[in-house]
């Protein structure tokens, strides 16, 4: 028994380890649920930036004394303080716990008690009276939720510029490299490579857009909601004050004059960004799938792109190169495209007066965001600023494609051109020679008619508008 001490509930005793410096429903929590993912240090260390901002909004409203509040904020500045590593020891509850996150909320203010009690032991801090003052599970977690989510975001944009302007240096270097276009994964007109990376950049940029226009909805804090979004219990201005501190804090514009029944029961802030991410990853997906198909090779592939070797590719086949930038982001893309299932469904469930399944939904929308914030910066740099063109590959291969007969259809009309195609096909000739042999064109005519370059309209578009 020395190993542990007794602390008590409104359910009774707690035997709880002698060092922890939580309290009984932490611990019971600890005993209850083990299984799964910690909870995010993120929302922990948000619920400590709140709980400081409402320390210091009690004491302005006169709602707790001053010393009580300054106590507050220097336990919270003392655990701030901490690196991850030693913050997680004293914030150990799994994501699969209470729906509300109610657990997760009290384990924060125990914390916080604790600590300040060892700062004063002769001022009492209460983790329910004192740190928890004016705030509910039920306001306090939502709000918790939309301020890592936002933060996830801004980091997840900061990536994803990052790409962009890669991408973007690709496309200028090669913008008059001509390569045949492929649709239906058949042989199509020319383009230049410069201009497939400009849809690839379009992309992303839309999707930047994207996230730029509707992260402004996670700055709708919940706090001041209380349990059921009445605001029972919280004084007037409390909230205000709180979205006033969080959007210094996290430089973001938060505020609390929102509808708090919303705020309690929905999440749908969350639920339309992380469409937004979804999004990102289908747009990645279709990416990294082009860069690592035109890579293929290299000899018996399409080989048109060289890709940097980063590491060897295989335990028994020396020299191989793979993909692998390509091949992380692919499967984070799709454990992205899982993850907004979940978050859709989650989000659905607003029984009444509150959503119940709080912790799986921002642990997911986080596990979204930093999947794709890490392997679109690997991409970036380890694939994308490495990557080179095959010029000789591509030139090759619009020389021996029957699509180039496109340019004669203004001349010969549609049905001729097809001819010279399907001869060419049948005997394995080239476009020209079939063409030609058929005595509609001429050798002169094919030259001036058929060129590849004036086939992409590059001149006309420089900047791949």
């Amino acid at each position: 028994m020395s190993e542990y001490r007794i602390e008590e509930d409104t359910l009774g005793a707690v035997k709880i380890p002698k060092s922890a410096l939580w309290g009984a429903q932490t611990q019971r929590s600890c005993n209850n649920f083990s299984t799964g993912s910690k909870m995010p240090l993120e929302i922990i260390k948000a619920l400590l930036q709140i709980k400081k901002a409402a320390a210091i909004a009690n004491k302005e409203v006169g709602a707790i004394t001053g010393d009580k509040a300054d106590l507050i904020v220097a336990a919270i500045d003392q655990l701030l303080k901490l690196d991850d590593s030693n913050l997680r020891k004293d914030f150990p509850l799994v994501v699969y716990q209470t729906g509300s996150g109610t657990q997760t909320n009290m384990n924060v203010n125990e914390v916080v008690s604790h600590v300040a009690q060892n700062i004063n032991p002769q001022l009492e801090i209460l983790p329910n009276d004192d740190v928890n003052h004016g705030q509910s599970s039920n306001d306090i977690f939502p709000t918790a939720m939309n301020i890592t989510a936002a933060m996830a975001v801004e980091k997840l944009m900061g990536s994803l510029k990052h790409l962009i302007e890669e991408l973007q240096k690709k496309q200028a270097k090669y913008w008059h490299v001509v390569k045949i276009g492929r649709t239906h994964l058949q042989d199509a007109t020319p383009l230049t490579f410069g201009q497939e990376v400009s849809g690839w950049v379009s992309m992303l940029q839309h999707d930047l857009d994207y996230l730029q226009t509707l992260k402004k909805t996670l700055g709708e804090l919940a706090i001041g909601g209380t349990a059921v979004g009445t605001g029972l219990n919280a004084a007037p201005g409390f909230a205000e004050k709180i979205a006033e501190q969080m959007s210094i804090v996290y430089d973001f514009e938060f505020t609390a004059d929102t509808n708090k029944f919303f705020g309690l029961a929905a999440h749908s802030g969350l639920n339309v960004v992380h469409g937004a991410i979804k999004t990102l990853a289908s747009d990645l997906l279709k990416i990294a799938n082009d860069v690592r198909f035109l890579a293929s090779g290299p000899r018996s592939g399409y080989g048109e792109l060289n890709i940097p070797a980063n590491e060897p590719g295989s335990s028994i086949m020396p020299g191989k190169v793979n993909p692998t930038q390509a091949e992380a982001i692919t499967m984070a893309a799709v454990k992205v495209m899982g993850n907004d299932v979940t978050i859709d469904l989650a989000a659905s469930q607003g029984n009444f007066e509150m959503n119940v399944y709080k912790p799986v939904l921002i642990s997911t929308f986080l596990e979204s965001a930093d999947l794709l914030t890490g392997t679109m910066t690997g991409f970036a740099d380890k694939m994308i600023a490495g990557l080179t063109v095959n010029e000789t590959r591509m030139e090759e291969l619009v020389d021996q494609s029957l699509m180039t007969v496109t340019a004669l259809s203004p001349h010969i009309g549609y049905h001729h051109s097809a001819e010279i195609a399907q001869l060419a096909q049948r005997e394995g000739t080239t476009l020209r020679e079939a063409a030609i042999k058929s005595k509609l064109v001429t050798a002169e005519q094919f030259d001036q008619w058929v060129v590849p370059i004036d086939m992409t309209n590059i001149e006309e578009k420089k900047d791949g508008e």
